[in-house]
């Protein structure tokens, strides 16, 4: 028997008649950090979350930098979400920031090009070269800097709150979608008709780097296609330690 792989759950009219007052409440954290950080930088992992808050700080002409990195082993579909989110919003300072070439070069050179497969270890490795080092260099020189992450999405992020400290980086870090559940998300991004990654459609509801990523059954958790040979509590890149 084939198996059904997950679907973008249609908005329900509760959901529905909720999001204008939580857009609301979105657009005013965004806005409160944009007067305290000015600098502050949005690392976009064009996720359906990023893309609400990419949609708002471009709705509201924040001052906010928005950034993407292109590990290197992005799907196709992806990749022509990047394109796309230029098109849309060619008003905002977009940039995408990559890994550096030898460094990503050497790693695949010594471990395979199957090495996160092998261990966590070095599926953290890789991780480190293709996402957070091109972050670290994203953020220089910013006093703060904003994610899509919400609380709902893993075990992993179940405390998150709007603003911590990114003590390893020094500066502020802010969640400003961190309690919005994922049927405020799927309504958001339907109703706005937002950029979105065509993965989505193909039973995808959590994206990442191309090997590392699969398609998720319906009685599946909707973060199962992340990492699924590893357990649920190391399922995080690194990228918010």
């Amino acid at each position: 028997m084939k198996p059904e792989f997950w679907r973008m759950p249609a908005p329900n009219p509760a959901t529905l008649a909720a999001l204008p007052q939580k857009t609301a409440a979105l657009a005013e954290r965004l806005q409160a950090v944009a007067e305290r950080f000015p600098n502050a930088i949005f690392a976009s992992s064009l996720a359906a979350e990023d893309a609400i808050i990419t949609d708002q700080i471009a709705a509201l002409k924040l001052p906010l930098r928005v950034i993407t990195l292109n590990t290197g082993k992005l799907n196709a579909e992806t990749e022509a979400l990047i394109a796309e989110t230029r098109r849309r919003y060619p008003e905002l300072a977009f940039s995408v920031f990559e890994p550096q070439a030898e460094a990503a070069a050497e790693f695949e050179q010594m471990h395979g090009s199957a090495a996160m497969y092998e261990s966590v270890e070095l599926r953290k490795r890789c991780c480190q070269i293709r996402k957070i080092e091109p972050l670290n260099r994203a953020l220089e020189g910013a006093a703060a800097w904003l994610t899509g992450q919400r609380r709902s999405q893993s075990v992993t992020r179940s405390d998150l709150h709007l603003e911590e400290a990114d003590s390893a980086r020094g500066i502020a870090k802010f969640n400003p979608i961190f309690d919005w559940e994922d049927d405020d998300v799927w309504a958001y991004v339907q109703t706005h008709q937002v950029p979105m990654n065509a993965l989505y459609q193909q039973g995808y509801p959590s994206i990442g780097c191309e090997p590392c990523t699969r398609p998720v059954k319906v009685d599946e958790d909707i973060r199962a296609g992340r990492w699924w040979w590893e357990q649920k509590d190391s399922k995080e890149c690194g990228l918010h330690k």
